[in-house]
């Protein structure tokens, strides 16, 4: 099992938050990963992305020229990355803050308007972890329980209230993920 995600959005989204969850539950979960973050030169509203690569093998390269997933949560980064995604690949889109559907014809698409449901749970900074259950819930490369493992090393000073609504999110998600 080779797997290679590229998380975009714009700075803000948690995208390096959701990246570095993800590495670090495969990590738990004893598979080889990479993490490279990208930001741009904006920081803070301009674009960022993440790739990740979770592996049963040795990864021999980081880089990532046509993922097997994208997790995408603004229209500028599907916009950027829509067209690199592997033929039957998964996405996965917030449609909350998409102005249009995908072009493309064959890959897995979840829609899954992931700010909404975030602002209904009790925060719209949560956003990323409904998106990321969603990926989880349809990709099982990682398991949930992982995820929540893993949350303690991400967000080490974060408060406790804040711990248990990223569960929540994710938990939301991966519902929407799962084959039903």
């Amino acid at each position: 099992m080779k797997e290679e995600i590229i998380c975009a959005g714009f700075g803000g989204q948690g995208i390096m938050s959701m990246g570095r969850l993800l590495a670090w539950a495969a990590l738990k979960d004893d598979k080889f990963v990479t993490y490279i973050p990208s930001y741009g030169a904006e920081m803070r509203g301009g674009t960022a992305n993440c790739s990740v690569i979770i592996s049963d093998s040795e990864i021999p390269s980081p880089s990532i020229e046509t993922p097997s997933s994208l997790i995408i949560m603004n229209s500028v980064s599907l916009n950027k990355f829509e067209d690199r995604l592997k033929t039957s690949g998964l996405l996965i889109i917030n449609s909350s803050l998409m102005d249009r559907k995908i072009k493309r014809k064959d890959a897995l698409v979840i829609y899954i308007p992931a700010t909404k449901i975030a602002e209904e749970i009790g925060d719209t900074r949560i956003a990323n972890m409904v998106a990321l259950g969603a990926y989880i819930g349809k990709s099982k490369v990682v398991s949930l329980k992982k995820l929540e493992e893993s949350l303690y090393n991400v967000f080490p000073k974060v408060k406790k209230e804040l711990l248990v609504l990223n569960i929540k999110a994710l938990k939301r998600g991966e519902k929407i993920g799962s084959p039903r």
